[in-house]
C-alpha cells in the first residue's frame, strides 16, 4: 500500500516471553491500531490516538477483531500439499508410500509452480504469513517456491532436500550436486528481497555421511543460513539411524560430527531426545520445531514442552504439512495445547500464541522482523475474527478477558476465523486455493 493505513480493531502483541515472563509479557489493546507505512509498523497504540495524529491514513476498521502479527509455520513441507490427509501410516511407511512418489513429480517444474502458488494460497488464507519450507531435490521445485513467495511479497525461507540413499533412484542427488545444487540455489535466492536460503539435508537416514559433511562444509562457508532436519521424530527411526551410523554417540551426533550442529539449526520434532543431545542443543542455541498434528497423526509420540522450556531450549510451532493434518496454526495450536495435557502441562493461551507468532519468528533468527505487533517491524499480519461460527461465538460471548475471548478460537477455530491477512502492509485476497 502507498502512504498510510491505520488499521482499527483489538490488538496483542508481546514485550516478552510468557514462557519466562508470564502472560503479563503479553500487550492487549481492547481499542487499538496500527498504523502501516512503506510495509513496517509505523506506530502501535490507541486507535483513537492513532486516528486524530493521522489524519491522512486511510483507516480500516475491524471492529472487535484480533489484530496480530501473522503466524510463522517454522517446519512445512510444500511438496506434500497435494497427499496432506492420506490414510494411516508411520513414519517410514509415509515415506515410501506417499511422500516419495508425490515428490518424484517435482521434476517437472509446471507441476511445482502449481503447487507452490496453491500451498502459499492456501497458508495466506490460514493467516500464516511466513513459512520455512523443505522443497524436493528438483531445483526447480526450490525456484517455484521463491517465485511464488517473491510474487506474493512474503518472507519466506526454504531450500533444495538433499538426498542420497535410501530413497527411489528419481530421489537421489550425490554429496557433490547436494553441495553444487545448493549452493547455486543460495547464490540465485538467499537475502533476494524477502528471501532465505535454508541447507536442507533431510535427515540422517537418506543421506550419506558424506553428503552430510559437504553440507556442512557450505553451512560453514556460509553460517548466515540457517539449516534444516529432522531429529528424533520416531524410535523406530532412532534405531534406524543408530544402525546407519553405529558410531554416533547418538542421533544428534550423525549431524554434530559433520559440521550440522549450530545455533541456525531448525531440529524438526525432537520427541525422543537424549541427555547429552538436550544439553547440546541447549548450550548451541539451536531451535526444536514442535509438529503436534503431525506427531499424532502419524503416531510419534508426545513433546516435552515443559521440560524443554524449563531448560531454556529455543521452540517454534509449526504444521508440518502434508505429515501434519492441517494448513492452519490455530489448529496447530491446539493440539499443541493437547499434547501438553497428556504430558501434565497446561499451556496458557498466550504461550500458545507466542509460539505461533514470536517464538516461531525467533527459531527462525526473525524475530527482529517478524512475528510481533511493534514499530519498526515488518506488517505481515493476521486480523482474527473470535466469534468465527456459532459454536466460538456463544463461547466467546461469556469471556471475561481476553484469553477467555481467544481460547475457543485456538481450539475451534480455522480459516474461518481469519478475517484478514496482510503481507508488509498489503492486504492479501482470497483465492479458491
Amino acid at each position: 500500500m502507498n502512504g498510510k493505513t491505520l488499521l482499527l480493531g483489538q490488538t496483542l502483541g508481546f514485550a516478552g516471553d510468557p514462557f519466562s515472563d508470564g502472560t503479563g509479557a503479553a500487550r492487549h489493546d481492547a481499542h487499538g491500531g496500527v498504523l502501516i507505512e512503506n510495509g513496517r509498523i509505523a506506530a502501535l497504540g490507541d486507535g483513537a490516538g492513532l486516528r486524530a495524529a493521522h489524519p491522512d491514513a486511510q483507516v480500516i476498521d475491524h471492529g472487535r477483531a484480533l489484530i496480530s502479527a501473522g503466524f510463522v509455520d517454522a517446519h512445512a513441507h510444500y511438496p506434500q500439499t497435494a497427499i496432506i490427509a492420506s490414510w494411516g501410516k508411520r513414519l517410514i511407511d509415509w515415506l515410501n508410500t506417499y511422500t516419495f512418489p508425490e515428490e518424484a513429480r517435482f521434476s517437472d517444474p509446471a507441476h511445482a509452480a502449481d503447487i507452490a502458488g496453491r500451498y502459499l494460497d492456501l497458508i495466506l488464507a490460514n493467516g500464516t504469513t511466513t513459512v520455512a519450507s523443505y522443497c524436493t531435490i528438483h531445483p526447480a521445485s526450490v525456484d517455484a517456491l521463491f517465485a511464488a513467495a517473491q510474487e506474493r511479497g512474503m518472507r519466506l525461507a526454504a531450500g533444495k532436500t538433499c538426498m542420497d540413499r535410501n530413497a527411489p533412484d528419481t530421489l537421489r542427488d550425490s554429496a557433490q550436486s547436494a553441495y553444487d545444487d545448493s549452493k547455486a540455489l543460495l547464490e540465485k535466492w538467499h537475502g533476494k528481497g524477502r528471501l532465505s536460503y535454508v541447507i536442507t539435508p533431510r535427515f540422517s537416514p537418506t543421506s550419506t555421511p558424506g553428503q552430510l559433511s559437504a553440507l556442512g562444509a557450505l553451512w560453514a562457508e556460509r553460517p548466515d543460513c540457517l539449516m534444516q532436519t529432522h531429529l528424533s521424530e520416531q524410535v523406530d527411526e532412532i534405531a534406524w539411524v543408530k544402525s546407519l551410523y553405529p558410531q554416533a554417540r547418538d542421533y544428534l551426533d550423525t549431524y554434530e560430527a559433520h559440521g550440522l550442529l549450530g545455533a541456525g539449526g531448525l531440529y524438526g520434532h525432537a520427541i525422543h531426545l537424549e541427555p547429552r543431545e538436550r544439553a547440546r542443543l541447549a548450550e548451541v542455541g539451536a531451535a526444536l520445531v514442535h509438529c503436534p498434528t503431525s506427531n499424532t497423526f502419524i503416531g510419534s509420540g508426545l513433546f516435552d514442552m515443559a521440560g524443554l522450556v524449563a531448560e531454556g531450549q529455543r521452540i517454534g510451532l509449526a504444521t508440518d504439512t502434508g505429515g501434519g493434518s492441517s494448513f492452519s496454526m490455530l489448529r496447530t495450536m491446539a493440539a499443541a495445547y493437547e499434547i501438553a495435557q497428556l504430558r501434565g502441562h497446561a499451556l496458557h493461551p498466550a504461550q500458545l500464541w507466542w509460539l505461533a507468532t514470536a517464538g516461531s519468528a525467533r527459531a527462525l533468527r526473525m524475530q527482529d522482523r517478524i512475528g510481533n505487533l511493534a514499530p519498526g517491524m515488518e506488517a505481515d499480519l493476521a486480523v482474527i475474527d473470535l466469534a468465527s461460527t456459532p459454536a466460538i461465538a456463544q463461547r466467546a460471548a461469556r469471556a471475561g478477558d481476553l484469553w477467555e475471548a481467544l481460547f475457543p478460537t485456538i481450539m475451534m477455530g480455522d480459516d474461518r476465523a481469519i478475517a484478514a491477512t496482510y503481507v508488509a502492509g498489503r492486504p492479501i485476497p482470497r483465492t479458491n486455493a
